[in-house]
C-alpha cells in the first residue's frame, strides 16, 4: 500500500498563517494536519504502508520536506517528495508523484480530516469517500445506483446533480491504471474548468469497465479557512477528550482554570486566566488575565487581559487588552 498526499497549494484562504507555515503543517490539537491525516490513513489501511509520497510546491523549503519525511518514518514508511510547480488540477498534482503510482494506492488531499471506519473494498476497482453537503457546487460530486456503485462523476456542478460531495480521499486498486488515465488527459490536453481533473480520469476508467464504490465517513472536517480550522480543532479535541497527554506536565498554572478538552504544550504559563474549552496552545505561550476559548494559539504567543473566542493566533504574536475573534499571523501584535 502507498499513500499519496497532494499538498502543493499555497493556502491563500489561510493567510496570514500560510505566509510562514505550509497549510498542511498548521496544527490541529497540537499536531500538524498532514500528520493526523497520514496517521489516520495508516491506521485503517489494513496492511503496511510502503511509501508516503508528498506533492509540494518547491517554495515550501528544506525544513518542510524534512518534517514530512519524519512523519512517514514515524509510521514505519519510506517518505518521498515530489514537486508541482504550477496549479494545473488534481490529476496533474497526483501525476507529479507518478513513481509512487503502482499497486494499491490511497490518495488523500491534505486539507481535510475524517472520522470513519474506512473499508478498502477489494471487490471493486476503487472507493471514493463522499459526504452529503447542502451546497454541492464547490465540489466534485457522484451519482450512485442502488448498490452504491458510482454511475457518474461531475466536477463542480452548476445545476443540481447530486449532494454527495467527494471529500478528497480515494482508494485505487491499480495505481498504474490510474496513472495511465491521468497521463492521457495531459497528453491530449483534456481539461475541465481549465484544469486536469481526477474526476475525468475516473470517469474514463469507469467507461472502460472500472467499478467504483462510494464510501461514507462519520465526520468530515475541513481545514480550508480560519473558522473551519477552529471548528475542526474543537471536534478533534472532543474525540481526544480524556487522553493523558493532552496537557503537558510542564504547564505552569497560577490561579487559573483549564476547562477540558484542551491541548496545552510544554512550558506554557497560565496566570489568572480561564482557558477552554476547545483550546490548543503550543509550547512556550504565556496567558495572563485572560479568558480564552475555542481557539488555536501557536508557540510563544503572549496574551494579556483578553477575552478571546474563535481565534487563531500565529507563533510569537502578542495580543493585549481586547475582546476578539481574530486571525493573527506569526510575530504580529494587537493591543
Amino acid at each position: 500500500m502507498k499513500i499519496i498526499v497532494p499538498m502543493a497549494g499555497m493556502g491563500k484562504r489561510m493567510r496570514p498563517h500560510t505566509h510562514t507555515t505550509a497549510k498542511p503543517l498548521l496544527p490541529i490539537a497540537g499536531k500538524p494536519i498532514v500528520q493526523r491525516l497520514v496517521e489516520d490513513l495508516a491506521a485503517v489501511a489494513g496492511e503496511p504502508v510502503e511509501e508516503v509520497a508528498y506533492i509540494i510546491h518547491p517554495s515550501f523549503g528544506a525544513q518542510v520536506e524534512k518534517d514530512l519525511l519524519s512523519i512517514a518514518t514515524a509510521i514505519g514508511s519510506k517518505g518521498s517528495i515530489h514537486y508541482q510547480k504550477e496549479a494545473l488540477g488534481t490529476a496533474h498534482a497526483i501525476l507529479c508523484a507518478q513513481s509512487a503510482l503502482s499497486g494499491r494506492v490511497i490518495v488523500a488531499f491534505a486539507d481535510t480530516l475524517f472520522r470513519a471506519q474506512l473499508k478498502l473494498d477489494k471487490d471493486c476497482d476503487g472507493v471514493i469517500w463522499v459526504n452529503k453537503v447542502d451546497d454541492p457546487r464547490p465540489f466534485g460530486v457522484v451519482k450512485l445506483d442502488d448498490k452504491d456503485l458510482i454511475t457518474e462523476f461531475v466536477e463542480k456542478p452548476v445545476e443540481f446533480v447530486s449532494d454527495l460531495a467527494i471529500i478528497g480521499i480515494y482508494y485505487f486498486a491499480d495505481g498504474e491504471r490510474l496513472r495511465t488515465e491521468m497521463q492521457y488527459l495531459i497528453d491530449n490536453d483534456i481539461k475541465e474548468k481549465g484544469e486536469y481533473q481526477l474526476t475525468n480520469a475516473m470517469e474514463n476508467m469507469k467507461r472502460k469497465g472500472a467499478r467504483f464504490k462510494a464510501g461514507a465517513v462519520d465526520v468530515w472536517m475541513d481545514c480550508g479557512n480560519k473558522n473551519a480550522m477552529v471548528d475542526t480543532n474543537t471536534k478533534v479535541l472532543g474525540f481526544l477528550k480524556g487522553a493523558k497527554d493532552l496537557v503537558s506536565g510542564s504547564v505552569k498554572q497560577e490561579n487559573s482554570v483549564v476547562i477540558e478538552p484542551c491541548f496545552i504544550g510544554d512550558n506554557v504559563t497560565l496566570t489568572n486566566s480561564i482557558v477552554g474549552p476547545n483550546v490548543s496552545i503550543e509550547a512556550g505561550a504565556v496567558i495572563s488575565g485572560s479568558v480564552v476559548k475555542n481557539s488555536i494559539l501557536r508557540g510563544g504567543v503572549r496574551v494579556q487581559d483578553c477575552v478571546m473566542d474563535n481565534s487563531m493566533i500565529g507563533a510569537r504574536a502578542t495580543v493585549t487588552g481586547r475582546a476578539l475573534d481574530l486571525s493573527l499571523g506569526d510575530d504580529a501584535a494587537v493591543g
